[in-house]
């Protein structure tokens, strides 16, 4: 049976690269970038990383995460986020500025922004005025709290989010001051979900022909992602703390925490009692594999303190690396509490191609992340740095729009581009 699950994959694999010509499912689209920071740019890179052509718009400055931090120059942040994307300066105040705008968009497939609301509409290129000149076109709008409501007007970040959200409130330990969480997972969140916006309403447009506005808000995105905390907030009527520290967020899975070892920190996590059995075999305790305290998941949920002296008594006398060797061996999930450096040279996200040691113009050898998404009918597409500001203004407003090069020299004169 696997050889044949395994013949008929590889079969349609071989037909969906005849059918693409190997080439990513994107080619041939073109994507406006007008966003900033970290929602939208994600969404875009993920769109370039998918063959699109992603024009990314900024205005003679550049986007301030260009000179976030100390170095000058483009940032690390916006060097992950900007792959692949051509570069070029545009001031959307200006009249010609906002002509040169609707030219394109009147050529594009998708517009991404994640401006406050209203805040295009009112520079006379909202998605009204787009799809009364281009009703094939994708509008993607990414905000803090959407574009209607009560909060909608309410300046958004992602802190902000996370504190509106509940998810700073459950994030710590119980006795201590709430805490945000470490990566900034609003933002990326509404990126992620906005990309699936927009290759929904691109599919749609499949079959009516006919573009959309899609918006994502990032207070919705993020709040099922609480669905432990939540789960334990409904059960207990809400009386139970919602700060769980590393254990579980429903409380609901022992031993599920991180311990401490000789080297460091590794996380252990039994969802099945034939886990826990395992951990015990691991650490040499088989004496215990009947006793009530630890024989189902229930029962060690109601002694989680006991369970977690227990393993901390072995873990402690041992290196993480070698705990997580240990217990993966017997299927247990384990990992070791790695250091942003540890992960940045991780072999296995390396081999996969997902990080790529990168020789970037600004900031010299750099490790990029890759697109998490992968197509098997197509090769993974090259990384290519971000661009330096404006780089690619010749190439969109001459040879993509048809300026002449007096028009193009005249435009850079009146500081439109």
């Amino acid at each position: 049976m696997a050889n044949t699950m395994t013949n008929s994959s590889d079969a349609l694999a071989e037909q969906a690269k005849r059918v693409t010509g190997g080439q990513q499912p994107l080619v041939g689209l073109t994507v406006l970038d007008l966003s900033h920071v970290y929602a939208g740019p994600y969404t875009t890179f993920m769109l370039a990383m998918a063959g699109a052509r992603v024009i990314k718009i900024e205005q003679r400055t550049g986007e301030h995460l260009r000179s976030r931090g100390d170095n000058g120059g483009a940032s690390m942040a916006f060097a992950m986020l900007n792959s692949n994307k051509e570069s070029i300066t545009l001031d959307l105040k200006a009249e010609e500025g906002r002509t040169l705008f609707l030219e394109m968009a009147e050529r594009a497939d998708v517009v991404v922004e994640n401006f406050a609301p209203g805040v295009t509409g009112r520079l006379g290129i909202g998605p009204a005025k787009l799809h009364e000149i281009n009703p094939a076109l994708v509008y993607a709008s990414s905000t803090g709290y959407g574009t209607s409501g009560p909060y909608r007007d309410y300046p958004a970040m992602d802190l902000v989010v996370q504190a509106m959200s509940g998810i700073i409130d459950i994030t710590g330990y119980p006795d201590q001051p709430p805490v945000k969480a470490g990566p900034a997972l609003c933002d990326f969140s509404g990126g992620v979900h906005l990309y699936g916006a927009i290759m929904t309403a691109l599919f749609q447009r499949e079959r009516t022909g006919k573009g959309d506005t899609v918006e994502v808000a990032m207070l919705d995105c993020v709040y099922p992602q609480m669905a432990s905390n939540i789960g334990m907030f409904h059960s207990s009527g809400g009386k139970l703390a919602t700060r769980t520290g590393n254990r579980h967020g429903g409380l609901g899975i022992s031993p599920y925490n991180v311990y401490k070892a000789n080297d460091g920190y590794v996380v252990l996590n039994a969802p099945g009692d034939h886990h826990f059995r395992a951990i015990l075999s691991v650490i040499g305790r088989d004496d215990l594999a009947d006793d009530p305290r630890f024989l189902t998941r229930t029962s060690r949920v109601q002694h989680m303190y006991e369970v977690d002296d227990l393993l901390e008594s072995w873990t402690t006398q041992q290196s993480k690396y070698d705990i997580a060797e240990k217990m993966l061996e017997k299927r247990v999930p384990c990992a070791p509490v790695r250091s942003l450096g540890e992960v940045m040279e991780d072999k296995h996200m390396h081999e996969r191609g997902m990080l790529k040691n990168v020789e970037h113009p600004d900031l010299g050898r750099v490790v990029l992340p890759h697109s998490p998404l992968r197509y098997e009918s197509a090769p993974q597409i090259a990384l290519k740095p971000s661009s330096p500001l404006g780089r690619e203004n010749h190439q969109v407003f001459v040879d993509w729009l048809g300026r002449t090069e007096d028009e193009f020299e005249a435009l850079v004169e009146q500081g439109v581009i």
